[in-house]
């Protein structure tokens, strides 16, 4: 961390999870009783221009020694943009050394920043910048364990990590959520194992089911069943209530196609919201990704074709015409994945 004499900082990467956790630091040693509130302030990359951030942070600050401007997106919007961007993020770039002594100007951007920037070079360098690069993980299992052993001081299984970072698509901001309830539910007692990960992560069975589909549509007979009879083995799970969850797979893959063919974008959120997803944005995202993989495993007349095969499923369930539900499942996979072979 850098030292008092620190006036700008210079934040990026595409880790949110480090990036956060390190704004969220530096605002705490910001504090200085009932006054930090008032020198502290958040301004929008977007919105704003270079001349009110310099204001911003160069006004005196209010019974404090310190004032800290948060900007969030500046840089990013600025660079490569026509020749007036060009100019402000020029005049940005040379103001930073002469920002006075009590500014903290905290500029921070969500994408990896091309090195070769001169503002990214002063931070660099400058006796009164401040750098931080934070790059995703390669390994998000090796990220889980560490995160959880040095921000959580709780140890997790190298099995729940693992368990973990498959079931929330090596997502690390949604996989650090998740560790927040499992730190929360053993209460220091004991490690996170591979069963706490299945008991709390909500997004298990949903992983399952889109690892069976994609099975399916791989032609893997035995792939999808085994995942299907792992999701029989779970005692909240009937034979009715896995085929509506394979239902509800295919008809949202089914819209996802239809969104797509209709010039639909592939961001993962517009595709939650387009075919009626909800849930938290990181659910959300979570499942819009998935069913964007997915849906360029099919053509769109194969998933109309397999979501009337599902209905006929579903009558001769109801109707008595398979002994068990388990034997429809069955004659449902094979069926589906012999196509598809």
């Amino acid at each position: 961390m850098a030292d008092k004499l620190t006036t700008f900082y210079l934040i990026h990467g595409d880790n949110t999870v480090e990036i956060e956790a390190l704004v969220k630091q530096l605002r705490a040693r910001m504090a200085d009783g009932d006054n930090s509130g008032l020198n502290i302030s958040e301004m929008d990359g977007e919105q704003v221009n270079v001349p009110e951030v310099i204001n911003a942070v160069s006004s005196f600050p209010f019974l404090s020694d310190r004032r800290m401007v948060i900007v969030k997106g500046l840089i990013s919007r600025l660079q490569g943009r026509g020749k007036a961007n060009k100019e402000a993020l020029e005049r940005l770039t040379d103001a930073l050394p002469q920002l006075p002594d009590y500014a903290r100007l905290v500029l921070v951007e969500r994408t990896v920043l091309n090195e070769r920037l001169p503002i990214v070079k002063l931070a660099q360098s400058h006796e009164r910048g401040y750098h931080a690069l934070f790059k995703m993980p390669d390994d998000a299992t090796g990220w889980i364990m560490q995160r959880a052993k040095q921000h959580y001081n709780i140890a997790i299984t190298p099995q729940a990590a693992n368990a973990l970072a498959q079931v929330t698509d090596n997502d690390i901001q949604l996989a650090d959520n998740e560790l927040v309830k499992l730190v929360s539910y053993l209460d220091g007692a004991g490690e996170i194992t591979e069963e706490h990960v299945a008991l709390l992560t909500p997004y298990v069975p949903e992983a399952n089911i889109f690892a069976m589909v994609d099975a399916i549509a791989s032609g893997d007979g035995a792939t999808a069943f085994r995942l299907m009879h792992r999701l029989l083995d779970n005692p909240r799970e009937q034979g009715f209530g896995l085929l509506g969850m394979i239902v509800r797979q295919f008809r949202y893959l089914l819209l996802t196609r239809e969104y797509l063919e209709n010039g639909g974008t592939t961001d993962p959120l517009a595709v939650a919201d387009a075919i009626g997803l909800r849930g938290s944005t990181g659910s959300c995202r979570f499942q819009g990704k998935k069913y964007l993989q997915l849906s360029r495993r099919f053509s769109f007349e194969d998933l109309e074709k397999i979501y009337y095969r599902l209905h006929e499923i579903d009558m001769g369930m109801k109707s008595g015409k398979y002994p068990s539900p388990t034997l429809a499942l069955d004659m449902l996979v094979a069926g589906l994945t012999r196509r598809r072979g």
